[in-house]
């Protein structure tokens, strides 16, 4: 009995591919790749045989297959999933005497599971240390999102004691919701701009798409302005990752 090198040969490199294509899938942060396994059987055959080689694949789970999301940044789950929310940044400054750039306060609210009233899950600055820790708000840790039922997202600052005006995704286009591969809108700045946010740079590609996980939705808020002309409109005041996944 002699082992048909050719043939285990290829069965060991697609085995090789695949065990890399886990890897890939368990470390990226866009692990958008399928995993699977494969077995052949008997793994020792007659030169002039040959295996029998069983496929499994594993597709990863996409966030539009769980969610759909309407106008500017409305999502509607299809069914009940759990959810979190991180924080990657609360961007909106202004500068003192000196110049120096100063972090102002800033309120982020969500409505959900048939709510009538917004509900405030964030209230700080970018200097935070959760916001320096990119960490998931304890507010929205690990929460049960009724199925057929709108989540919306908005936000406002609170300067020298007085709020700024309040935006949301039920009116207007100053809340954006985006998932993987999506190309951001021109008003975000490019990957490689000077005026984009570090804290945004991981999640963006090259190409200025979005680089997130693929049950993910990333949200962008401008909060000062409408005009869209204007310097400042970048949609970096207030930025969530959401992720959604199945109870």
């Amino acid at each position: 009995m002699k082992t048909n090198h050719q043939a285990a040969f290829l069965a060991a490199i697609i085995a090789l591919i695949l065990l890399g294509a886990s890897r890939v899938h368990a470390q990226s942060t866009n692990p958008s790749v399928p995993v699977g396994t494969l077995i052949a059987s008997p793994t020792v055959v007659q030169t002039g045989t040959k295996p029998t080689l069983t496929w499994n694949i594993n597709y990863p789970s996409v966030v539009k297959d769980y969610i759909t999301v309407s106008g500017s940044a409305t999502i509607t789950p299809k069914q009940a999933l759990h959810c979190d929310i991180r924080i990657l940044g609360a961007g909106v400054t202004t500068q003192d005497s000196r110049g120096n750039i100063v972090y102002i306060e800033t309120v982020g609210q969500v409505k959900y599971n048939g709510s009538s009233s917004w509900t405030s899950i964030f209230d700080g600055k970018q200097t935070d240390t959760i916001v320096q820790q990119q960490g998931i708000l304890p507010l929205f840790t690990n929460k049960s999102i009724t199925p057929n039922q709108a989540m919306n997202f908005g936000g406002y600052y609170i300067y020298n004691g007085s709020n700024g005006t309040k935006y949301y995704s039920t009116s207007g286009t100053n809340v954006r919701a985006l998932v993987n591969g999506d190309p951001c809108p021109a008003y975000i700045p490019a990957y490689n701009a000077p005026s984009l946010e570090s804290f945004l740079k991981p999640y963006l590609d090259p190409s200025n798409k979005v680089r997130i996980g693929p049950m993910d939705v990333i949200i962008f808020m401008e909060l000062t302005t409408t005009n869209m002309a204007d310097v400042g409109y970048d949609f970096q005041d207030l930025v969530w990752l959401v992720t959604f996944r199945s109870p």
